[in-house]
């Protein structure tokens, strides 16, 4: 059995399926994985995820793209037609695999594109609660896996999963970070509480077109708390040139980290070390909450966001419309955390499911393996 793990995507979605990958390698040694990746330094990427998975044996490959094109996503970053292209140049290709399990939903579009026989696996990436992520054009995959009873609630009502087609239980990001984490690094030169910044990509829903400097122009003038500076991946993926000055502005503080997209950005390195969550409607809230803290959400879209299951994480903590007060909404937001406590931990119970640290990947390899093999 052959089965493609491929990556056309940002990178922040490769600890959503590799450790799947692996583990099928692992587990299923008579089974042919592979894995493959747009750019070279997206593959550098995986092979050093992978090499935390030294038991595991897999084919690693660059998919094919007209040289113009490769350089273009090497330089300023995915875009949807890249993504596209990716699939249409290598359609051939994916149609030699029994199973093509993918983190994104952008692969759907192979069935378009005549790759029929392959069954499609979803993985999904990341367990937030916007609506994009159950919309009812998933049904395309074969198969889906999935976190908890939140998820597999809201993608049953809205016609996107069918019974026997999917399994929960699975949210293997966290088993990468795992493997690949020993201590936590120490990344400021003093013990102040520490605020993560992490608006989303989308200016339909992000705090950062309106409020996101306001923000961190009022970090510069305080001290008492550090800031980490750590957008949503795709915020600056394509907009390089930007990130590097905002890097160069805001060198000079010491109490502020500026990282808008390295992988430092993906690996829970910074959703672990902070004291409190400053937001607006990205998943990595989810993660942030495994531990409980304090959280701040900003709506800068006069969002009615009370009772809308898109925004049911604002729930957890405090939210606001302005950065206005913004000194004393943080202040806020520590002293009333333990009235959000026992609701952020129901929300964490619901969206992953999970009742230790035991590894969940297996479980996600075993589902892939014995579905793809009924399949047959």
């Amino acid at each position: 059995m052959r089965i493609l793990f491929p990556y056309i995507g940002q990178p922040h979605q490769t600890p959503h399926s590799l450790p799947i990958a692996m583990e099928i390698a692992r587990r299923h040694p008579n089974t042919d994985v592979h894995l493959a990746c747009t750019t070279q330094e997206h593959l550098n990427y995986v092979r050093r995820l992978a090499s935390y998975y030294p038991e595991s044996k897999v084919h690693f490959s660059l998919l094919h793209l007209p040289l113009f094109l490769r350089s273009h996503v090497e330089r300023y970053g995915q875009t949807p037609f890249s993504r596209l292209a990716s699939l249409f140049f290598n359609k051939k290709y994916f149609s030699t695999f029994q199973g093509i399990v993918v983190p994104e939903r952008t692969s759907a579009y192979l069935r378009s594109l005549g790759v029929h026989d392959p069954r499609l696996i979803w993985t999904r990436h990341g367990a937030g609660d916007r609506a994009i992520g159950f919309a009812h054009d998933a049904n395309i995959f074969d198969y889906v896996l999935m976190a908890g009873r939140k998820l597999e609630q809201r993608l049953l009502a809205h016609g996107a999963i069918r019974p026997g087609h999917y399994h929960t239980g699975v949210y293997a990001k966290f088993d990468m970070v795992r493997r690949m984490r020993d201590a936590q690094p120490k990344l400021f030169a003093n013990d102040k509480p520490i605020v993560l910044y992490n608006p989303h990509f989308d200016p339909r829903l992000s705090s950062w077109p309106r409020l996101g400097l306001n923000v961190l122009n009022h970090f510069v003038n305080q001290d008492r708390y550090n800031l980490i500076f750590a957008p949503h991946y795709r915020l600056f993926d394509s907009r390089r040139a930007e990130a590097r000055q905002l890097v160069r502005a805001f060198r000079d503080h010491p109490h502020i980290l500026i990282d808008p997209g390295s992988t430092r950005s993906i690996d829970m390195t910074y959703t672990s070390a902070a004291d409190l969550y400053l937001g607006d409607v990205s998943s990595q809230v989810a993660e942030f909450l495994t531990r409980p803290r304090a959280c701040l959400f900003l709506n800068t879209h006069d969002v009615s966001w009370k009772d809308n299951d898109d925004y049911r994480f604002w729930a957890l903590g405090p939210v606001r419309n302005t950065v206005n007060t913004l000194e004393d909404d943080i202040e806020e937001a520590f002293l009333s955390h333990d009235a959000f406590i026992n609701l952020q931990k129901h929300y964490i119970r619901d969206t992953f499911g999970l009742t230790g640290d035991e590894p969940t990947a297996p479980v996600g390899a075993d589902a892939i393996v014995d579905f793809l093999q009924m399949a047959s």
